[in-house]
């Protein structure tokens, strides 16, 4: 950003301010199309063109020349008019609709320097056009051009740009009209007799009254007979809308010129009154400033608007967070209760832990004898039960078959919710695409359960490495013991009816009693306490791990917590330098 010499240390805090705006607008992403979304992005997006293409450059260069942009309808007349007023035709005006596709910017050659770089408008490359040289006919590819001319019937310090049409059926052209029209100094806006009416004219009109542009209207082609009444009637409307002080330009229709232009009488008014602008150093600078100023509150309204955009992300965002936190934290619960209930000690585990440790009798055996437990116990494991892998295997499956529906179950809650969540389909695919395939998440559960089954064996061992220990130990068999443990865990009756409520009972008691004759009380409570924790531990991971799909589709959206309180921050920065620099 260049300073003129003499920039007074309030402007510079000002430039620096907005500079700081800009910077902190750029780096807001509303990814989301949540209700505020459209609005944000088209605020964002025209509050950038309009800082860097107009506000910052006019802010550190008061002194520039002015830059009148010819705005309107289709076919009201504007590369006419600006033919006319150059009495040269360097605007190729035609009845083909749309005509003017690349904006041309006519300047006095002594201003050259001031347009020939990217001061104003730096996202359009510009094309030089010597004078007397032929309206190009440019196509569709041109919209990102800027053509420059000069031409000495302009006054030094004012340039006319003609902009495409701001109802065009193209719509590069709308959106390049919208621009070059907030880039601008003033507004020469044409209009017709039969089309001063229309809507799209009068948005704009009303939009330019709000930020204070200096306007001047031209009513072209307007039929002899009716100019003084249709005058009137849009001079009323003109003040209805706050815009009663801009001049009104009446152009009659007319026949052209022996050199294809409009009468120099036709286009007089209009002329005397932009070189009477241009003449005086006072006025061009009263010009600038009122319009600059306009803009800047506008800007600063507009981004504000950015920021409440912003924060409707944010909300969004921790919304869909939310909603993954909790899915996932359901089914961990869910999990754990599942495993404290007595539910794990159904079918499979049931069968096969009945088979490890004996028969039906065996149980009334051990209802009748409490207190000689540990002597049966002992003298049973010195037998030949079944297989302890089979208990482990059962616990292995029934466990990995409910982490595995766990996790499916949490995607499930977290899909449905998304999908009631405007504008997260998007990012619901990239999450879904991003989940653990089956199969893996099949691997991945047995791997956490065969690593917590190892664990709780080390622990086992661990507690049982006092010599006290080893002969109970021998006697029992570590495998045995772990299994014993781990049907404590899952022991709880809450879940269980009936007959189970029995079987389980009587399970829970030989485990416990099993335990307590080799470990003690207080060891064995330790122990299940510690394993217990292991699981829960475990299964957070594993679910955590398939949590991650939707977390990191949430991360790649880059929407900042904090952008909402920068952008306020920085609209506040703004408004403070502003009235620094009035003395307020």
């Amino acid at each position: 950003m260049s300073l003129p010499s003499g920039t007074g240390a309030g402007a510079r805090v000002v430039l620096s301010s907005l500079d700081h705006l800009r910077e902190v607008l750029d780096g807001v992403v509303l990814p989301l199309d949540v209700a505020s979304a459209e609005e944000a992005r088209t605020d964002r997006a025209e509050v950038l063109d309009q800082l860097t293409d107009y506000v910052i450059p006019r802010y550190a260069q008061l002194e520039a020349p002015l830059l009148a942009v010819v705005g309107g309808s289709t076919g009201a007349g504007k590369s006419t008019l600006v033919n006319a007023l150059l009495r040269d035709r360097v605007s190729a005006a035609s009845a083909i609709r749309p005509t003017t596709r690349r904006p041309l910017l006519v300047h006095h050659p002594d201003d050259a320097s001031w347009f020939g770089d990217d001061r104003i408008l730096p996202g359009l490359a510009r094309v030089t056009l010597a004078p007397g040289a032929e309206p190009p006919v440019t196509g569709d590819g041109a919209h990102g051009e800027l053509e420059l001319r000069a031409s000495a019937e302009l006054p030094a310090g004012l340039a006319l740009l003609d902009a495409p049409d701001i109802d065009s059926v193209v719509a590069e052209n709308r959106q390049l009209a919208n621009q070059l029209l907030a880039a601008a100094d003033l507004w020469v806006f044409v209009t017709t007799a039969a089309r001063y009416g229309d809507a799209i004219p009068w948005a704009l009109l009303t939009e330019a009254a709000a930020r204070r542009i200096v306007i001047a209207v031209v009513l072209d082609r307007v039929p002899a007979g009716v100019s003084a009444e249709v005058r009137q009637d849009l001079a009323a409307r003109l003040d209805e809308e706050g815009l009663g002080r801009a001049p009104l330009f009446v152009i009659p229709e007319t026949a052209f010129d022996a050199a294809g232009l409009l009468p120099a009488d036709d286009v007089a008014a209009l002329r005397g009154w932009l070189h009477g602008i241009a003449a005086d150093a006072g006025s061009r600078a009263s010009v600038a400033r009122q319009t600059l100023g306009g803009a800047v509150d506008a800007a600063l309204t507009r981004a504000s608007r950015v920021g409440d955009g912003a924060r409707g992300q944010v909300g969004a965002l921790v919304s869909l967070s939310a909603q993954v936190d909790d899915a996932y934290a359901q089914a961990h619960q869910r999990l754990m209760a599942a495993t404290a209930d007595g539910a794990m000690l159904r079918g499979e585990v049931l069968a096969r832990w009945q088979e490890f440790v004996g028969t039906g009798e065996f149980f009334r055996s051990v209802e009748a004898q409490v207190g000689r437990l540990r002597d049966r116990v002992t003298s049973f494991f010195r037998g030949t039960p079944a297989p302890a892998e089979q208990v482990e295997v059962a616990i292995e499956t029934g466990l990995q078959t409910l982490l595995v529906a766990e996790a499916a179950r949490a995607a499930a809650d977290v899909d449905h919710a998304w999908r009631l969540e405007p504008g997260a389909r998007a990012v619901l695919a990239r999450a879904t695409a991003a989940l653990t395939p089956e199969d893996q998440l099949v691997e991945q559960a047995a791997d956490q359960v065969r690593g917590w089954q190892g664990d709780l064996l080390s622990m086992v061992r661990a507690e049982g490495a006092d010599k006290r220990f080893t002969a109970r130990m021998l006697s029992f068999g570590v495998n045995g013991l772990a299994i014993a443990l781990m049907v404590v865990i899952f022991a709880s009756t809450a879940g269980l009816t009936g007959a189970e409520v029995a079987i389980a009972g009587g399970t829970a008691v030989v485990a416990q009693k099993l335990l307590e004759a080799v470990f003690g009380d207080d060891a064995v409570r330790k122990m299940a306490k510690a394993a217990r924790t292991d699981l829960h531990r475990r299964a957070g991971e594993f679910l955590a791990a398939q949590a991650d799909a939707y977390r990191g589709a949430l991360q790649t959206l880059e929407i900042d917590p904090d952008a909402p309180d920068r952008v306020a921050a920085a609209v506040t920065g703004v408004r403070a330098a502003r009235r620094a620099e009035a003395g307020l």
